[in-house]
C-alpha cells in the first residue's frame, strides 16, 4: 500500500551538525535532510546521523536522502535512524521503488533539457505499476552531480497547472536562497521548498543568520494559514 500523506513545507537538507539542526527546528523548519550519498561532501557517518536524528522533535521530519544504494541497505537506515521519509536522489528506475512500499517516498528529479517530460514519463511508469511516491522533489541540473550545487531549475516549467505530476505534490529545490524563496514559492507554487548550499558557508555547514533568513522568508510566502497549491 502506498501512503498519502500531507508533505512538510520546509526542508533544511544536508544538515551535518546538531547546532544546526537546532537552529533549524528552532527557525521553524518542519524538515530536515539526512545525507547518505558518500560521495557528498554532506554525507554522515552512523554517529552523526544518530546524533541528529535524535537532536530534533518529532515534529521535525528526519528525510534520508540516498542515490542509487541498495534497497536493503536504505531500509535498513531508515529503521535505525527513524527515518520519517526516504528521498531517492539518484537513477532509481520506476520498478525499484516498489521496495519502499508502506513508507513515505520522495523521488527527485533534475529538470534537463527535454524539460517536464521525461518526468512526466517515469511517473506514467510508476503509475502503471502501482508504486508512485509520495512526492516529488525537482532540483535544477549539473552535469556531474546528483544536487546541492545551487543549480537553479526552469521555475517557468514547474508553475501551475502540474498535470505530469498525477497528483503529487511538488517540493522545489535548487538554486533557493534567503533572497529568492518567496518569489520561488509564490511563481512556482511549491508544496515545501529544499535548501542546503543556500545557506552554507562551507558544503554541510549552515550560516545562521541565512538559515533563519530562508525559514522566515519562505514562512512568509505562503497564505496565512493555508499550504500552498500542489
Amino acid at each position: 500500500m502506498w501512503l498519502e500523506v500531507a508533505v512538510f513545507r520546509i526542508k533544511i537538507c544536508g544538515v551535518t551538525r546538531v547546532a544546526d539542526a537546532r537552529l533549524a527546528e528552532e527557525g521553524g523548519a518542519d524538515a530536515i535532510g539526512l545525507n547518505f550519498y558518500a560521495a557528498s561532501p554532506r554525507c554522515l557517518d552512523a554517529d552523526q546521523a544518530r546524533r541528529l536524528a535524535s537532536t530534533v522533535g518529532h515534529h521535525v521530519c528526519r528525510v534520508g536522502v540516498f542515490v542509487d544504494a541498495d534497497p536493503d541497505h536504505v531500509r535498513r537506515l531508515a529503521d535505525q535512524f527513524h527515518l520519517d521519509w526516504i528521498q531517492l536522489h539518484g537513477n532509481e528506475p520506476p520498478e525499484a521503488l516498489a521496495a519502499f512500499a508502506g513508507r513515505n517516498l520522495i523521488k527527485s528529479f533534475r529538470l534537463e533539457q527535454e524539460g517536464t517530460a521525461a518526468i512526466a514519463n517515469y511517473l506514467e511508469r510508476c503509475r502503471d505499476r502501482g508504486v508512485l511516491p509520495a512526492a516529488v522533489l525537482i532540483d535544477g541540473h549539473a552535469p556531474g552531480h546528483y544536487g546541492g550545487t545551487g543549480q537553479p531549475a526552469d521555475w517557468p516549467a514547474l508553475r501551475p497547472p502540474r498535470p505530469w505530476l498525477l497528483g503529487r505534490p511538488l517540493i522545489l529545490a535548487g538554486g533557493l536562497r534567503p533572497d529568492n524563496v518567496q518569489r520561488a514559492v509564490r511563481d512556482v507554487e511549491p508544496a515545501a521548498v529544499d535548501v542546503a548550499s543556500g545557506v552554507e558557508s562551507s558544503p554541510g555547514i549552515k550560516d545562521p543568520a541565512q538559515l533563519a533568513r530562508f525559514i522566515a522568508n519562505a514562512k512568509s510566502a505562503w497564505p496565512a494559514g493555508g499550504n500552498a497549491p500542489r
